[in-house]
């Protein structure tokens, strides 16, 4: 699982930099499909959130999954934040609240879903 989440978080990081220097056009056909960049931001976020809860819950027994996932959930928050703050600096990106917001209920969604799968153990 650790290394299932490292992969999709550096898939993230790779996604990320293709987009600041103007190259993600790779995955135009993608931007054709109404509202995919929303769905994008929800589910790659919140698939990331779920991969790093559901490994720290393994890995920290000991801590309360509920405090984990709060602590994900912040971490997450705070480097969404700055990414999406950081695009008005390149001329291939926009800033935009709305995929700040479908990110931050990536988050929040997959938090929760870890959580509830956590306790059906």
């Amino acid at each position: 699982m650790k290394w299932l989440t490292i992969l999709f978080a550096l898939l993230i990081g790779l996604i990320v930099y293709l987009a600041d220097v103007g190259k993600l056009s790779l995955l135009g056909f993608i931007n054709q499909i109404p509202y995919s960049d929303k769905a994008g931001h929800f589910l790659l976020f919140g698939i990331l959130t779920l991969l790093l809860d559901l490994t720290l819950f393994r890995s920290l027994p000991s801590r309360p999954p509920k405090r984990v996932a709060v602590f994900v959930g912040l971490t997450l928050a705070l480097i969404i934040g700055v990414e999406e703050y950081s695009q008005q600096f390149f001329a291939s990106r926009t800033l935009s609240l709305v995929d700040l917001a479908a990110s931050y209920l990536g988050v929040i969604f997959f938090s929760w879903v870890a959580l509830k799968k956590s306790k059906a153990r």
